[in-house]
């Protein structure tokens, strides 16, 4: 069984991910970490954990623990990938991985040096609605794609959250507009050659809270929207010549709508449903990442997937101070 230890108590941890872990067939729940023991020493006991450490470091020195999850705030997670890698650890950690996308060939560089596995935790790449979504597109079910339309939007205004921190990479792009930009590349297996944007920031916390984005991909154009001040909505659609495919809970399935796609006629007079009931987006990406770590079979998203995703996000911030478009 692949052991796993968590750094920080973050709400994602509490919420989704230590539960995935508890569900998991080969993987068990070692130890929890946080610079306050007694809040790690209350969750290892709340879940199970058999270890609580009152350090990070401590967590990483220790022999009980094969790989680690890190959803602490965006501006350590490259530092903290970095320092499990060089313990020996393998690392799953929370996206957006990096601020930037330079930032991550250092990242490259510690995986490939201690022979570990390091993976961004976009738990929608494990999820089977996408991987239906990238088959209907191949097979021509909706014909030539023309064009892709997403949205992804809540609302938060405290002050307290990391996301309305930008010194610790909050902001709607980094936290949610990512989700639109992977799905996309995760769909139809191409990358976008450049951006145009409006970005809009929150006076008083200086963040990113609405951007509105359209992407080049060559042959089909992305066009979304993200916001954190805006009500709650997510939805993806993928539009062809032939017909259309609406994912009706893309990013938050089973907590946001159930897990359904629908696929359209070129005239909306039939439609095919396809459903995935029962579906744990967070069970599949820790017990692939597991799997793929402990040396078996599987897929797990790269670093080099994650270079090409934040690339994009670095040309909307970039494309936003400009009036035109953005290279990639």
């Amino acid at each position: 069984m692949f052991r796993w230890g968590v750094l920080s108590t973050a709400k994602i941890a509490r919420d989704h991910v230590i539960p995935a872990i508890l569900e998991s067939e080969n993987g068990v729940l070692a130890a929890i970490a946080s610079r306050d023991e007694a809040r790690a020493r209350a969750l290892a006991q709340r879940f199970g954990a058999p270890h609580a450490f009152g350090s990070y470091e401590a967590l990483l020195a220790s022999d009980t623990v094969d790989g680690v999850y890190i959803p602490l705030p965006t501006s350590d997670h490259v530092e903290w990938a970095i320092k499990a890698a060089d313990a020996g650890k393998h690392v799953l950690v929370e996206k957006p991985l990096a601020l930037r996308a330079s930032d991550i060939q250092q990242v490259i560089d510690a995986r490939d040096r201690n022979d570990v596995v390091i993976s961004e935790a976009f738990m929608v790449f494990y999820h089977p609605q996408w991987m239906k979504v990238r088959e209907l597109i191949a097979t021509g079910a909706i014909g030539r794609l023309r064009h892709v339309q997403g949205a992804f939007s809540y609302f938060n205004r405290d002050p307290g959250n990391m996301r309305n921190k930008p010194e610790l990479g909050g902001g709607a792009l980094l936290d949610i507009g990512v989700y639109p930009v992977v799905t996309t590349r995760i769909a139809t297996v191409t990358e976008p050659l450049r951006v145009r944007a409006t970005v809009e920031r929150d006076g008083d916390f200086g963040t990113d809270i609405y951007a509105n984005v359209t992407a080049d991909f060559g042959t089909f154009d992305l066009s979304f929207y993200c916001s954190t001040q805006m009500a709650l909505r997510q939805e993806m659609v993928f539009h062809g010549e032939d017909g259309f495919i609406q994912v009706q809970a893309p990013f938050n399935a089973g907590d946001f709508d159930h897990h359904r796609i629908e696929l359209h006629d070129q005239r909306r007079v039939e439609a095919r449903v396809f459903r995935f009931p029962g579906t744990r987006q967070y069970r599949l990406e820790v017990e692939e990442f597991a799997r793929v770590a402990s040396g078996g079979d599987g897929r797990v998203f790269t670093l080099e997937e994650s270079v090409c995703n934040q690339k994009v996000i670095d040309a909307v911030f970039e494309a936003g101070k400009a009036d035109g478009w953005s290279k990639i």
